[in-house]
């Protein structure tokens, strides 16, 4: 199943989310992300179908090694495209926004030639 940029969000979401809580539920994802109970429902429904998170009988989600393995990928672009921009002059917050909009339209290429960049500044 081919994810949409909102699928790898959600993904995203529940990843860092998993960081911070014991156990995620779609109320935590509805307070996160500040999208309806609707809206996250259905798309938990979509993922849940798709193979990429796994909801047991009380309601918690986790991600499964394909949704773990996306949520990483997104994740891990968030965070270098956040670094790159700060480091250009860009404020922490603008950077953040900015590099969600990014990190689902840059190839694999030009987020490795970024990364590489960022290490050989350190």
């Amino acid at each position: 199943m081919q994810l949409q940029e909102s699928g790898q969000m959600y993904l995203e979401t529940i990843l860092v989310l998993s960081r911070t809580l014991p156990m995620v539920r779609s109320i935590d994802i509805v307070e996160h992300m500040g999208y309806s109970k609707p809206s996250v429902s259905r798309a938990m429904s979509l993922l849940k179908n798709g193979g990429f998170i796994r909801v047991d009988e009380d309601g918690y989600i986790t991600l499964t090694e394909d949704g773990r393995e996306v949520a990483t990928k997104i994740y891990e672009r968030h965070t270098i495209l956040t670094k790159a921009l700060v480091l250009l002059g860009v404020d922490p917050d603008t950077a953040a926004e900015d590099a969600c909009k990014m990190e689902h339209a840059i190839s694999d290429q030009s987020v490795a030639a970024i990364k590489k960049y960022l290490e050989n500044l350190v």
